[in-house]
């Protein structure tokens, strides 16, 4: 007899998740709290497969303290644009000592694009879209190679544009899981307070959604809390999110 042919190496390709299966987990956890649907995803099928990711902005103190009360070890990711707050990373040290978590993934743009794509540094000022994916949309796509799915603070009250925000979407083959997408800012405030969480420090001089310095505004009286960023462009969000309503997409 011929010798057997040898087995080819396969490479499964396939996205880990699909649109049907976000619509499936939506299904299934409807009605599950934001702390015990955590819990479930962290514990679960999703244990090892999963990160958070934090701007450490004006509210993301609740969410990352529900990863730490279940698992300290969970990875957090940080993107490091390079144009942030001093008071953004101050606080992003503080809270992360204080919740004791002890995976803090920073990630920063390729200083070769920079120099390519931004050597001035100006990029924000004339293409805002092109400076978010250069500092921010491409080091969270390597931050992000490791997982099948990740955690995000987004809350439908933040703008027009988040209204319809579900908890479960998929996003380039990934699950992404927004368990505070029907969280009040009420709710969120009360939080805080029952767990004596600290603020972010600019939040007090009102910042209310907080980017990097020089695309973020003091948000007015009235104002969506998404008003002051990007202020004066055609722009709702960096391009690690979309919008949830058609025809506000951003460019990329």
């Amino acid at each position: 007899m011929g010798e057997a042919a040898r087995q080819l190496d396969m490479i499964d390709v396939a996205p880990a998740f699909t649109a049907a299966d976000a619509a499936a987990f939506e299904a299934r956890y409807a009605g599950v709290e934001a702390p015990a649907l955590l819990r479930l995803l962290l514990t679960g099928d999703l244990a090892g497969r999963i990160a958070a990711v934090s701007s450490y902005g004006a509210e993301s103190a609740v969410l990352l303290h529900m990863v730490a009360t279940i698992d300290r070890d969970v990875p957090v990711i940080f993107t490091n644009t390079q144009k942030m707050f001093g008071e953004t990373l101050a606080y992003r040290d503080e809270l992360s000592e204080r919740l004791g978590l002890t995976d803090l993934r920073v990630f920063r743009p390729d200083p070769r694009r920079l120099a390519a794509k931004d050597a001035t540094g100006l990029r924000w000022s004339y293409d805002p879209d092109g400076c978010c994916d250069l500092r921010k949309v491409e080091p969270l796509r390597r931050a992000l190679a490791p997982f099948d799915a990740w955690i995000s603070g987004r809350k439908g009250f933040q703008s027009g544009t988040r209204l319809a925000l579900p908890r479960f979407e998929v996003d380039e083959g990934r699950l992404k899981i927004n368990p505070l997408a029907d969280w009040t800012k009420s709710r969120l405030d009360a939080y805080f307070a029952a767990h004596e969480l600290p603020r972010h420090p600019l939040e007090a001089a009102g910042y209310l959604s907080i980017g990097c310095a020089p695309c973020t505004s003091r948000v007015q009286p009235g104002e969506d809390p998404r008003a002051g960023r990007w202020r004066g462009w055609d722009k709702v969000e960096c391009g690690i999110h979309q919008p949830t309503q058609p025809g506000e997409d951003p460019i990329f």
